[in-house]
């Protein structure tokens, strides 16, 4: 099958397009046909090697953990889906290997949920992990709660755009920290936005002057540490950026793929809770082209590697 891999730790450079070997199809797995795949930062952070303490490597590694597709197969042990249902996924394994930047993935059924019927397959790829991410931090991690004020930086990012809609959708206040050029994008997601940089306290304070109950913190450092300031009396603190958080008596926050935390998902894009922007997209050939665009930061919302159907026999 076609698809992207690396040999070595890199830059962009070292992803290569051309034939992967096959994925078999485990017990416990489903063969997915690609429709799309997101990106995000840690695909490349992994294809440059920060992970490499935590994620052994095997080469040649295809990248990527977020997917949309149609299953060709499921494994023997599974019944919760059959050949041709719409799925999404995260699939991370605990090794870096078998992603899902090619034709065809072989992905675990722990990491798989139903397609939303109604956002497109560019859309849905982009749902798994960024939603993933912001409903465990919400809903698990901080515990966020109906008339609270939840102050959710970069806020027009892929994980933070959803942050945004989920705290609006549990009842709470949301402030969020954007660019200028995406305080009309925040607003429509439900946010109060409020611009970065020198004076963020005083902006916060102005909108919520005992502070603020919750903080989801997506970038660390000086942000982190000012936040901590913002905290009202008895406020939680997490950081999917910065293990200082822990330091501040914070949760510092990994994703994991949670298949009934993903339908929970799914289900609130069905309802139309949930809606997912898309940037851009390139062709599965041009995802060095891809990383590139994540790595320069400030995208709003998704950027996705689309796939074209296979021709021949699958794997």
């Amino acid at each position: 099958m076609k698809g992207i891999s690396y040999t070595r730790y890199g830059g962009p450079e070292v992803l290569e397009y051309g034939e992967v070997r096959d994925p078999k199809v485990g017990p416990d797995q489903v063969l997915v046909e690609v429709r799309a795949a997101a990106v995000n930062p840690v695909d490349w952070k992994c294809r440059e090697g920060y992970l490499d303490s935590v994620l052994d490597a095997v080469f040649p590694v295809v990248p990527g953990w977020d997917v949309s597709g149609v299953v060709v197969r499921p494994g023997p042990a599974v019944t919760e889906f059959a050949a041709g249902d719409e799925v999404i996924g995260y699939v991370r394994e605990d090794f870096l290997s078998r992603g899902t930047f090619a034709q065809y993935v072989a992905a675990p059924v722990r990491t798989l949920a139903r397609k939303p019927a109604g956002l497109s397959f560019e859309e849905a790829a982009g749902l798994p992990l960024a939603g993933l991410t912001a409903y465990q931090v919400l809903v698990k991690a901080l515990e966020v709660g109906r008339g609270e004020t939840v102050l959710v930086h970069a806020a027009a990012g892929g994980v933070g755009s959803l942050a945004v809609q989920i705290a609006a959708h549990l009842g709470a206040r949301v402030i969020g920290t954007a660019s200028e050029r995406n305080h009309d994008y925040v607003r429509g997601l439900g946010g109060e936005p409020v611009t970065y940089g020198d004076g963020l306290a005083e902006r916060v304070r102005a909108l919520a002057r005992e502070g603020v109950d919750a903080v989801f913190d997506t970038i660390g450092g000086d942000t982190l540490r000012t936040s901590v300031d913002l905290l009202a009396p008895g406020g939680r603190l997490a950081s999917i950026a910065d293990p200082e958080v822990l330091g501040h008596g914070g949760r510092y926050c990994f994703v994991r793929p949670d298949a009934e935390d993903l339908a929970t998902l799914a289900g609130l894009a069905e309802q139309g809770v949930l809606t997912v922007h898309v940037e851009e997209t390139f062709p599965l050939e041009r995802t060095a082209d891809a990383h590139r665009r994540s790595q320069e930061g400030s995208t709003r919302g998704k950027i996705v590697v689309t796939v074209d159907r296979p021709g021949g026999e699958t794997p």
